[in-house]
C-alpha cells in the first residue's frame, strides 16, 4: 500500500484537498493529513478537515508521495521550517510531489523548482518563474517527480498524472 502525506492549514482550497485524497484512497493508498497541531481545519468554503498528525511527527521516509493543496493555506504552510524540510527531503528522495494552484508557493520556499517545468494558477506565475521554473499554461505538468496543476478544473488531469508518477516509483 502506498502512503501519501497531505499538508493542511486553514483556508485550503476544499476541492484541491478532498478530490486528491478521495481519488488516492480509491486507488488503495493510505493518505495521512498533517498540520501544525492536531485539530479541526476549514477550507475556504467551510468544508472541515480533522488532522491528528503534526508536521513534527512526520518522517518523510515513511511516505511514497506528498500532496500540497492550494487555496490560501500554502502561504501559511511555507512559513514552517518542518514543512520545508519535508518537501526538500521527499524531493531529494525522488518521491512524487503534487502541487496545485497556489501550492507552488511551498515548493518555491523549499527551493526545489529551479530548472523545472511547472504550472500553477496564473496569479503566481511570476513567483514560479522568479524561482527558476519554466511556467506552462496547461492544466497539468509532470517534470520528474513533481506534478503541478493550475486550478480546480485541472483536478482530473492532475490526479491522472500524479497516479501515473506514483505508480512508476
Amino acid at each position: 500500500m502506498k502512503k501519501i502525506l497531505t499538508l493542511v492549514d486553514e483556508s485550503f482550497e476544499d476541492l484541491e484537498l478532498w478530490y486528491p485524497v478521495y481519488r488516492l484512497r480509491e486507488e488503495g493508498c493510505q493518505v495521512d493529513l498533517a498540520a501544525k497541531k492536531p485539530g479541526l481545519y476549514h477550507g475556504k468554503y467551510g468544508v472541515p478537515c480533522q488532522v491528528d498528525l503534526t508536521f513534527a511527527d512526520v518522517d518523510p521516509a515513511n511516505y511514497d508521495g506528498l500532496l500540497v493543496p492550494g487555496g490560501w493555506a500554502p502561504d501559511k504552510l511555507r512559513r514552517f521550517p518542518e514543512v520545508l524540510d519535508i518537501v526538500r527531503r521527499m524531493n531529494a528522495d525522488g518521491k512524487v510531489i503534487g502541487e496545485i494552484c497556489h501550492a507552488g508557493w511551498v515548493l518555491i520556499s523549499a527551493g526545489i523548482l529551479k530548472g523545472k517545468k511547472v504550472t500553477s494558477t496564473v496569479g503566481i506565475r511570476d513567483d514560479m518563474t522568479n524561482a527558476g521554473a519554466e511556467w506552462l499554461d496547461v492544466p497539468s505538468v509532470i517534470d520528474g517527480n513533481i506534478v503541478s496543476a493550475q486550478v480546480p478544473s485541472s483536478l482530473p488531469a492532475y490526479m491522472k498524472d500524479y497516479i501515473k508518477v506514483l505508480n512508476q516509483q
